[in-house]
């Protein structure tokens, strides 16, 4: 008898996303294009995801690492539709606000007061570090995977899936481009690389259609949490994370992408997601998130 096929914690919350964009969408009514494209897009990924997991059976290493590695495609594709939508549903930038919540705080702009530091060495360092927000998840993921930490790796995906829809909640309640837009008329010096700093951020930068992502900093909640689930099954990559999650963290200020309030509102998902998590997991059927859980091909 063939095994039933099973929704994964994951798989849940990202249909609940989908609804929730697919209803922001025609309560928004942007206009065509790109109105019916995000609808289309939206219903797209739910059909995708309900056929990976109605023929993941358990018996298919191949559908396996489909269902359990398809947010490396759905989030990019959702975090870029964010671009055609939130100008409709949230139109008005809210920097004016989390830029005096950082002077209330500090007593400066941070980005401004972080010239004094700037050289081009520790611009190109940081740089580097900024860019590996995009592979940490990534290899965090694979190793669980590779020395077959089932349920490890279901509750790093579910948490890190889960971070990266409560972020985009916080773009639609506080919409902001950064530092690096609105308080450029500010800044006195100019962040040059020594090799491929420039490069990187020009590419960034044009690859990036969706502008409004400040608040809450999704990169330092997404490799903190890269922390929290490396820390007790994979202790040697923790260790390796360690330095570049730190570097990481200082970039995205020094760099001028967020606000220091759009840090410590990134480090506040970061006490949140692990709780939700757990919780989930708690009230999930317990076959689809048990430790034991057997990777396909064992």
């Amino acid at each position: 008898m063939k095994e039933d096929p099973h929704i994964r914690p994951v798989d849940g919350i990202t249909y609940l996303a989908l609804l929730a964009l697919v209803v922001a969408t025609l309560v928004s009514r942007p206009p065509d294009p790109p109105g019916l494209s995000l609808v289309v897009r939206y219903g797209g990924l739910a059909v995708v995801l309900t056929l990976l997991w109605w023929v993941d059976r358990g018996q298919s290493r191949l559908l396996d690492v489909l269902h359990g590695f398809y947010p490396l495609i759905f989030i990019p594709i959702l975090f870029d539709s964010l671009a055609d939508l939130l100008p409709h549903v949230s139109p008005v930038e809210r920097d004016a606000i989390l830029i005096r919540l950082d002077y209330a705080l500090l007593g400066v702009h941070p980005t401004v007061w972080l010239e004094r530091y700037t050289h081009p060495v520790l611009t190109e360092l940081l740089t580097w570090a900024y860019t590996a927000y995009y592979f940490l998840p990534v290899l965090l993921a694979a190793a669980l995977y590779r020395q077959k930490k089932a349920g490890a790796f279901d509750r790093a995906v579910f948490g890190l899936v889960l971070c990266y829809y409560l972020s985009y909640v916080g773009y639609f309640l506080v919409p902001a481009v950064g530092p690096r837009f609105t308080l450029a008329h500010l800044q006195t010096v100019d962040l040059s690389g020594v090799f491929a700093a420039d490069a990187i951020r020009e590419t960034l930068d044009a690859l990036e259609r969706f502008k409004q992502d400040a608040f809450p900093s999704g990169h330092t909640a997404i490799v903190l949490l890269v922390l929290v689930y490396s820390w007790r099954p994979l202790r040697g990559l923790f260790w390796f994370f360690l330095p570049i999650v730190m570097a990481l963290i200082v970039s995205t200020v020094y760099l001028r992408y967020h606000y220091v309030v759009d840090v410590l509102a990134g480090m506040l998902l970061v006490a949140v997601c692990p709780v939700l998590e757990r919780r989930m997991f708690a009230l999930w059927p317990r076959r689809t998130t048990d430790d034991q859980r057997p990777v396909a091909g064992d």
